[in-house]
């Protein structure tokens, strides 16, 4: 069966896909920082590899475990970081804050991805960058964050152009009932949020698709006929 690699798989998206996954008989090799959570969410196929995925040493773990077993066929880079809670403007975004945000959301996105290409390209593979709205509207107090993602979305957009039989996708999930979104609205209640189980189908579909290599929302990623709408 073909291997996946998801990051920050101890929640979340990130924790709901590798469960779809596993189910589907895949191999996985997940990380988070957390290893306690990372062990409770795991199933019986996956190889847990807890640490953080801005530790080069981390990454070369992830990439040789993959290889050990096959090379990956598909990458999800979904660890992510929101920074600051709750989110400062511009004028009060620490150089600390940004440089955290852009070194977990871009750098190491990059990183692995780039690390893992070589088996990516072998097995005639998939990447997947979860995304955000905040890539492309402006909200306030998003900037860090959604400049991190617009970020993201470019590097996506590079890599397909560079590697055409490579399919290459950036995704906006939309608003789950996740801790980060809690994070980020941390005087609301988020219970009218989708659980990210909900946005699983329609990365599935993408799998099973053939549409183009592009961003996408996954509101318009239909689980009946592998349709999109390209933004």
């Amino acid at each position: 069966m073909p291997l996946a690699v998801i990051t920050g798989a101890s929640r979340g998206l990130g924790a709901a896909l590798a469960h779809a996954l596993d189910v589907r008989g895949w191999d996985l090799v997940v990380d988070a920082r957390d290893a306690v959570a990372l062990e409770a969410a795991v199933g019986d196929r996956t190889l847990a590899v807890p640490g953080d995925v801005t530790d080069p040493a981390h990454r070369s773990w992830l990439v040789a475990t993959a290889a050990e077993h096959g090379g990956a066929a598909l990458l999800v880079n979904n660890a992510s970081t929101l920074g600051a809670s709750p989110q400062p403007g511009l004028a009060d975004l620490d150089d600390a804050v940004l440089a955290d945000v852009l070194t977990t959301n871009v750098l190491a996105a990059h990183a692995l991805t780039r690390d893992l290409l070589p088996q990516l390209l072998t097995n005639n593979g998939c990447v997947i960058n979860i995304s955000s709205d905040a890539a492309l509207e402006p909200y306030a107090g998003w900037g860090a964050y959604g400049a991190s993602k617009a970020a993201l979305d470019h590097l996506t957009r590079v890599l397909a152009t560079e590697q055409p039989t490579l399919r290459v996708y950036a995704v906006d999930p939309g608003d789950m009932r996740t801790q980060m979104q809690q994070d980020a609205f941390p005087d609301e209640d988020i219970s009218d949020r989708p659980e990210p189980a909900a946005v699983v189908p329609r990365l599935l579909s993408l799998l099973d698709g053939s549409l183009p290599s592009g961003r996408y929302r996954a509101t318009d990623l239909s689980t009946d006929r592998l349709e999109g709408s390209r933004v």
